[in-house]
């Protein structure tokens, strides 16, 4: 083996050619470096791809044919090492600086390894031959190691990619949510803060707020929203109760227009998840909701339950201390007159101004509120325990009468009041509210306009009172009426032509009880119509016994105009009975004719056209009579008995009399004059013949039915002996 030196030119081409190569090769990583592939293609990414093998394999294959020349043609001992070791040194990091790719490292590995496993050949040299077989398995080994890199960075590469695609998810959901939300440590430092909570809360950018505690961002925060030391005390406390666990939300007012709603959820390694949301509109709907339950919204007024609330509280207010209180009930008179000439809207602008003159009277010493209707209450908790509260009860009544102008117009306004003064400690909102409607409906009855206190008999005749309603409910149950029947003469008294039915109660223990009285109750409790019914049913049964020219009258109620069945009961009985529909008269006051005229016109026009005859019991007492005698098909008007008293005496009530019969006779419309009780009225009527029909105790008292029909018979028998004397005359 020689040891001469090789030549220099071939080497000196050989590093000549790997320096060209490398400086070529860097400006083309210039060049990619430059590249925009954010719209490459395969194509584009493989043919750069190509260029990068191709100038690493003319590198590698410089350094192999380096080699391969060294050992098949110098055979030089120190350019053989030399060449092998800068190549294969260079081959360590083939893998890594190719980042696995199979192509690329078999390429490289293989232009730098074949020239030496040729060199290595060409010297027939068996050992030579065991070291050129060697390197083959090095060419496979990296280009395995190339196989598991590519798979190891193309798994990692996938791993990062979905990472990265998760976090970016969640980062946008997080910073899209419509909540708030921290995630706090175990010191309370915030570790993840969103978007939302930055905005509501007003703290700018969220990346500020990373490991601040949260005591320190919510004092910025307050700052920031202008919150007073009281409203930051408070909403530190209840954080901090949240935050513990001891409460499971939170509701936090930062100003009059933002309400946020805090909740908390403790992990198990110690960090919190605080969420908080804008729940302002839900609070705003809520305080709506309660102001239309707790106030009227018409005068603004507490309503009948908050006004029980605010007594109650009123009386806990003052720790227990014994004292009088009062209790004030107000109707206002003719209200509904008010509704029906000027109209409902007229009437919510008259029941406002006369809020507001309660409200101003009532001031801060007492609570006033509206109960329903027409009806308002001052409950006066009188708290320095003052003497004259009756005095200030019956000033505030007093106040309220007067004048008011609503709608553009003036009414001057009458009051009924009714109250009751009972200690502190006998308070009992429901018993004080019954005692001063009891003083009221004694006012309405015996003082209009005016203001009584409760005493003590009043709950005496109400308790009464409440027991004859459950005693007239029964006897409805146990059909215990009865009627009487006070008869209609011809002025002449020969001959009865109708006969008023009158209702009649005797109650088992008290007698008989007066029909205005237990008519009224029927009233009251809603029963009337029953009565009605009753009465119906009877009358028609009864005049079928009579002679056939004899007819019957029922009065009907102010309440069964207003309802619906009046039509239909009045049918029934009469089909139930067979009567003929001419020989039942219905009569009806002239109140019954104030509420709903429309409706009560038609009904009693459906009646009429049904054969029925409609009498105006009471004619003359109410309010547009003669307008009424236009617009109802009535074919008789009773004159009321107050017409009737002291004619001898009182000439103008007599001209009264008499220019009612005539202009009802004028009108077509047959008369009955009541309540003729002496034969001086008697004569005075038939002489300017002022009727045509008497009823009255002149003729007769009221009676059962059988002594109609004997009394019938009677007249009837008169009337033939009088026939009879005459034709022998």
């Amino acid at each position: 083996m020689s040891f001469s030196r090789p030549p220099i030119p071939f080497y000196l081409t050989c590093a000549a050619t790997i320096v060209v190569v490398w400086a070529l090769r860097n400006i083309d990583m210039a060049r990619f470096d430059r590249q925009d592939f954010s719209g490459a293609d395969n194509a584009t990414v493989r043919k750069w791809e190509n260029r990068y093998i191709v100038g690493g394999v003319s590198v590698t294959l410089t350094c192999g044919i380096a080699c391969g020349y060294a050992i098949a043609v110098s055979q030089d001992s120190f350019s053989e090492l030399a060449c092998i070791s800068v190549t294969l040194a260079s081959m360590i990091s083939l893998v890594g600086r190719n980042y696995g790719s199979e192509r690329a490292v078999l390429l490289l590995s293989s232009a730098a390894c074949l020239p030496i496993v040729v060199g290595l050949l060409t010297l027939q040299d068996p050992y030579m031959l065991v070291l050129a077989v060697l390197i083959l398995p090095f060419i496979l080994t990296t280009w395995t190691m190339a196989n598991n890199v590519r798979a190891f960075l193309y798994e990692n590469v996938l791993a990062a990619r979905e990472i990265a695609t998760i976090a970016g998810q969640f980062d946008a959901a997080l910073n899209n949510m419509t909540h708030g939300l921290f995630m706090l440590d175990g010191h309370n430092r915030i570790v993840v803060a969103n978007e939302r909570a930055c905005e509501l809360l007003r703290l700018g950018d969220k990346a500020d707020l990373k490991d601040r505690l949260l005591s320190e961002v919510l004092e910025h925060a307050a700052d920031r929203m202008s919150l007073g030391a009281d409203n930051k005390d408070k909403i530190a406390r209840q954080l901090d109760l949240l935050i513990q666990g001891k409460r499971s939300r939170a509701l936090i007012s930062t100003s009059q227009d933002l309400s946020l709603e805090f909740s908390a959820n403790r992990r198990d390694n110690g960090e919190i998840v605080l969420i908080f949301e804008d729940v302002t509109a839900r609070v705003q709907a809520e305080k709506q909701i309660l102001q239309m339950v707790r106030f009227d919204t018409l005068t603004g007024l507490p309503s009948r339950d908050y006004f029980a609330e605010l007594a109650h509280n009123a009386m806990l207010a003052n720790g227990g201390h014994q004292r009088d209180v009062g209790f004030l009930l107000v109707d206002v008179a003719e209200f509904k007159h008010v509704n029906d000439t000027r109209g409902h809207i007229v009437g919510d602008k008259l029941l406002q101004a006369i809020a507001e003159r309660l409200k101003s009277l009532a001031g801060n010493d007492a609570i006033a509120a509206r109960l329903m209707g027409d009806e308002f209450v001052v409950f006066f908790p009188n708290k320095a325990n003052a003497s004259d509260l009756e005095d200030r009860i019956r000033a505030v009544h007093a106040g309220m009468r007067g004048i008011y102008v609503a709608g553009g117009f003036t009414f001057n306004m009458t009051m009924s009041a009714g109250f009751v003064i009972v200690e502190s400690g006998d308070f009992r909102f429901e018993e004080l509210q019954i005692k001063a409607d009891l003083a009221l409906s004694e006012t309405k009855a015996k003082n209009k306009g005016g203001c009584t206190a409760f005493e003590g008999e009043m709950d005496a005749r109400y308790l009464d009172r409440q027991k004859l309603k459950s005693d007239l409910r029964d006897a409805l149950a146990a059909n215990s009426l009865s009627l009487s029947y006070q008869p209609m003469f011809t002025p002449d008294g020969s001959r009865i032509e109708c006969c008023e039915a009158l209702a009649r109660w005797t109650h088992p223990e008290r007698g008989p009880v007066p029909p205005n009285v237990f008519i009224q109750l029927a009233e009251e409790m809603g029963v009337v119509t029953d009565i009605t019914r009753y009465v119906l049913r009877q009358a028609c049964t009864d005049c079928m016994r009579w002679p056939a020219d004899v007819s019957v009258s029922v009065n009907l109620s102010v309440l069964d105009l207003r309802g619906d069945e009046i039509a239909s009961i009045v049918t029934e009985a009469l089909r139930e009975t067979g009567l003929d529909p001419a020989r039942l008269h219905l009569e009806v006051t002239e109140s019954c004719l104030m509420d709903e005229p429309t409706k009560v016109q038609g009904i009693l026009r459906d009646l009429h056209d049904r054969g029925i005859t409609i009498a105006i019991d009471d004619f003359g007492t109410g309010y547009s009579s003669l307008s009424y005698l236009d617009a109802l098909p009535a074919g008789i008007i009773k004159i009321d008995r107050s017409f009737v008293r002291n004619i001898r005496e009182d000439a103008r009530r007599f001209k009264l009399l008499r220019g009612t019969a005539n202009l009802a006779r004028a009108l077509g419309l047959k008369t009955v004059v009541e309540g003729v009780e002496t034969a001086d009225q008697l004569q005075l009527i038939n002489e300017f013949n002022c009727a045509d029909l008497i009823q009255g105790y002149v003729f007769a008292a009221p009676m059962p039915a059988s002594a109609i029909d004997a009394l019938c018979k009677q007249g009837a028998r008169k009337r033939a002996t009088k026939s009879s004397s005459q034709r022998i005359a």
